[in-house]
């Protein structure tokens, strides 16, 4: 696709051109996380397997949020260029977030290495899951930098209005994934590390492809040597706009060693293991909305660039109808399929029972969260790191991570917590208090949509 038509296609049309690459491409990469995890799960320690990459998840997002810094946070800025006309200053804003990728995948690496299993029992691991953790982290540090590279650099790919090359990049890494995934666990008999290998090997395929194209003919954009200098201005710019997205996948990270250390100790082993269930059900929500919302951002990006403000409004009203729609829909069907999720994930009679139950809580807010990041996206994307990032602290480090502490104290002794707790009762140390810690996702989920939802119609009537 031509960066003009970004300016004069049918916005119908031509987001939805945009977004089913990019809604198949996180439907593709909700299949690629949920792999490992299902094969995990039908091992013979399946629960204490499943609980023991539930610990790893934090670390896993933390190389994800310094992806989003220095990658996703340069995409919207490198759209705004183009639209511009400043293509030269598009260039050297992804070649300067390409170096930082590089640079910061090779710290990562070496500091995940080095403290891992001090950094797995901080973040929820016990005797029973910090060697089978270990082993899976180990091999997955060993691709870091592969990992922010694919990631960071296909939002380029997405920006530039091709959003069916950056499907193709998910896509291939998902089917080499899942064709590895059984060879390695189980032919190979190399269980949670044979998952962990097959990522990496998908992942560095990936980055090849990702590598590949943008240099060459194809790519409006190219990686140039001429900028792998760094620039301060533009690094800083790279950061100051991907600082929200970054603070929202690294307070992701602290949000899940939150639910881990507090399931853990109301819930025990079977309580963490639910949470890695639980997470990968809401990335079946969350990564479709994302996919919407990446195919709206070269859109609103490039038209605002352009002052072209009546057609970023138009963008953005058709992508929060279709994300709240969404959102509402795939909330229904999991609660009310709960059992059957669950059932993908694990063999285990009382882990399906206790996850489905908890899934329905987990779950009560999780419709309007597609208002949530249609908002928090569109700040973004039009270049409001400041409200982007407040935005982003709101929902997890204001509301959701105290609530997770402050709520089994206040009602997890009360009548309603243990009445909604007695079908579990008997399979966790605190029935009340784990229903309280559950509890306070759906909340946050509530209060944080009305509160961005409200900010961004401000921003929203003062474009002209």
């Amino acid at each position: 696709m031509q960066t003009e038509q970004l300016a004069t296609k049918n916005i119908r049309q031509l987001l939805l051109e945009l977004a089913i690459p990019s809604i198949i491409a996180q439907l593709v990469n909700v299949a690629y996380n949920m792999v490992d995890r299902i094969y995990i799960g039908q091992l013979a320690n399946g629960t204490k397997a499943m609980a023991a990459l539930s610990v790893t998840l934090p670390i896993i997002t933390l190389i994800t949020a310094f992806t989003q810094l220095f990658g996703i946070g340069g995409a919207p800025i490198a759209a705004i260029r183009l639209g511009e006309g400043n293509k030269e200053e598009a260039e050297r804003t992804m070649m300067n977030s390409f170096v930082l990728l590089l640079l910061w995948g090779f710290i990562l690496t070496i500091i995940i290495l080095l403290f891992q299993k001090p950094l797995l029992y901080v973040f929820g691991a016990n005797k029973e899951t910090i060697h089978l953790g270990s082993s899976y982290i180990t091999i997955y540090a060993l691709g870091t930098i592969f990992v922010m590279i694919t990631l960071g650099m296909n939002a380029y790919i997405n920006t530039q209005g091709n959003a069916r090359m950056g499907m193709m990049t998910v896509l291939i890494g998902a089917i080499l994934n899942i064709v590895l995934d059984p060879i390695f666990i189980f032919q190979f008999h190399m269980g949670v590390a044979g998952a962990a290998l097959a990522t990496i090997i998908s992942q560095s395929v990936s980055c090849f492809w990702v590598m590949l194209f943008l240099l060459s003919s194809k790519s409006t954009l190219h990686l140039r040597k001429k900028y792998i200098h760094l620039k301060y201005k533009t690094s800083l710019a790279i950061m100051a706009l991907g600082i929200s997205p970054f603070t929202m996948s690294a307070t992701e990270s602290l949000l899940q060693i939150s639910f881990n250390n507090s399931l853990k100790l109301y819930a025990g082993t079977i309580g963490v293991a639910a949470m890695a269930i639980l997470v990968s059900l809401w990335q079946f929500i969350m990564l479709p909305l994302q996919g919407l919302c990446q195919g709206a951002q070269p859109i609103m990006s490039y038209n605002y660039g352009a002052k072209n403000y009546q057609r970023v409004k138009d963008t953005f009203k058709l992508c929060l109808g279709l994300c709240v729609g969404f959102g509402l829909v795939a909330q229904v069907i999991m609660m009310i399929f709960a059992k059957t999720f669950v059932s993908i994930f694990s063999s285990d009679p009382s882990t399906i029972h206790f996850t489905s139950w908890a899934l329905r809580i987990y779950l009560m807010g999780a419709g309007l969260f597609g208002a949530q990041i249609t908002c928090q996206q569109s700040f973004m994307a039009l270049n409001q790191p400041k409200i982007s990032l407040l935005m982003a602290v709101t929902r997890k480090i204001i509301l959701l991570i105290p609530m997770i502490y402050i709520l089994p104290h206040v009602i997890g002794g009360t009548p309603f917590a243990l009445n909604m707790s007695h079908s579990i009762a008997s399979l966790v140390n605190n029935g009340g208090k784990t229903f309280s810690v559950l509890l306070a996702e759906p909340i946050s989920d509530i209060l944080a949509a009305t509160i961005t939802t409200t900010m961004f119609m401000r921003f929203y009537k003062k474009m002209d």
